[in-house]
Order: C-alpha cells, then sequence, then structure tokens
C-alpha cells in the first residue's frame, strides 16, 4: 500500500467509525515510517471535519458523529504519546466540563477529541461539575479556555453560576469562557456573558482557536 493509499483508507475509516480498521491503519502507518503529524493532520482530522460538515447539512447525526469520533479516539491513544515525543506544540490548553445537575457527555467527550486532534491539551472534568471545582481547575491548570457544555435547558443556568464564581474567585479574566451544547444558542451565550459559543464540535475548535488568536494579539508583549 502507498501512503497516499493509506491516508485515504485511513480518511475513509474514520469517517465511517470503523474502530478496528482505524487502529489497524494507524499502526500500519507508523510503520512505514509516516510520522504521528502526518496521520493526525492529513487524514484523521480531515475525516473528522468532513463528519462535523455532514452533520452540519443534515446528513449524518449523533450516532455516526459518535462512532466517528470513538475510532479517532482510540487512534488518539497510539499517536498521543508519540505526538508529545515529537514535541508537536499545544496550541492551548482548555479545561472541559459537563456543568453541575447534568450527566451527559456524549457532546463533549466528542469535542474533546476534537479539540485533541487539533493540538489542544485538554483536561476533562467530567459530568455534573460544580462551579468551584471549575474554579479550582481553571487556578490549578492555568488554562486558556474553560468550556461548560449542558444538554438540559434547565443545567443551562449554572454557565451563569459558573461565570459568577470565576468572578468571586478573582479569575474570570484569566480564562476565555465557552459554551455548549444541545439546547444552547448564541443569544443565551450572550446573556450569561461567555466569550464564545459553538453549535457543534468542528465550529467550537474554530471559534476557540479565533477567540484565543484574538486574546494573544491584544495580550502585552
Amino acid at each position: 500500500m502507498t501512503r497516499d493509499e493509506l491516508l485515504q483508507q485511513l480518511y475513509d475509516f474514520t469517517l465511517v467509525g470503523n474502530g478496528p480498521e482505524v487502529l489497524g491503519l494507524t499502526r500500519q502507518g507508523l510503520d512505514m515510517g509516516l510520522g504521528p503529524e502526518t496521520l493526525l493532520y492529513e487524514a484523521l482530522i480531515p475525516s473528522l471535519e468532513e463528519v462535523g460538515a455532514r452533520f452540519e447539512r443534515g446528513d449524518f447525526f449523533v450516532p455516526e458523529m459518535l462512532i466517528a469520533g470513538k475510532a479517532m479516539a482510540g487512534a488518539l491513544e497510539i499517536l498521543r504519546p508519540l505526538l508529545a515525543e515529537t514535541g508537536v506544540e499545544t496550541i492551548g490548553k482548555i479545561v472541559m466540563g459537563t456543568v453541575k445537575g447534568d450527566v451527559h457527555d456524549i457532546g463533549k467527550n466528542l469535542v474533546n477529541i476534537m479539540f485533541e486532534g487539533a493540538g489542544f491539551e485538554v483536561i476533562d472534568l467530567g459530568v455534573q461539575v460544580a462551579p468551584e471545582k471549575f474554579v479550582d481547575a481553571v487556578r490549578e491548570h492555568r488554562p486558556d479556555i474553560v468550556g461548560f457544555s449542558a444538554f438540559l435547558t434547565t443545567t443551562m443556568p449554572m454557565f451563569k453560576a459558573n461565570i459568577n464564581a470565576l468572578q468571586k474567585a478573582g479569575i474570570r479574566d484569566q480564562v476565555i469562557v465557552m459554551v455548549g451544547g444541545a439546547p444552547v444558542t448564541q443569544e443565551y451565550a450572550d446573556v450569561v456573558g461567555a466569550d464564545g459559543y459553538a453549535a457543534d464540535a468542528s465550529a467550537a475548535v474554530a471559534r476557540a482557536k479565533e477567540l484565543l488568536q484574538q486574546r494573544r494579539a491584544m495580550a502585552p508583549a
């Protein structure tokens, strides 16, 4: 198999969420001498971006996104330590969590995979994350971004509670706050005072990069 054939197959199998094939091809690619960055940036990430695009068009639904995300997560398990060795620079650090009262993590996990694939370091706090836990994590990890996820309309008010907790702790200005989840809208994000919102995983990565660039451009030299 040629380099291009392998990358094409890796792309195709990620798209349909065939985890075993994705794992096998990832290992095969490494054995052929392809670098982890090549596999990531020339096959896995473009494939997941295509999954996101199909989801936006209504050609794919949540299950398809999930199995594709899972397949890529398997490949990332192998590639992550190798990427660390090659010193691929992380473009930013993000603390993520599903808000208190909410146990949904499908969307959050997919976003995490996309962020990792795009070169972010992700600290996942899991589900049912209380405001004080977010505050502690921001203090400990000093992330560029903190992400709040909510799947239920009843838990969306926790966004405001979390932002208030960051303000009270005096660290609100140190981080970019992003919010997301099925019922969340840009309007709601604006009302609670978040810096960014995205409707899906691929849009979240693009928005995060945008916000990070803006913040770094404004930072004193």
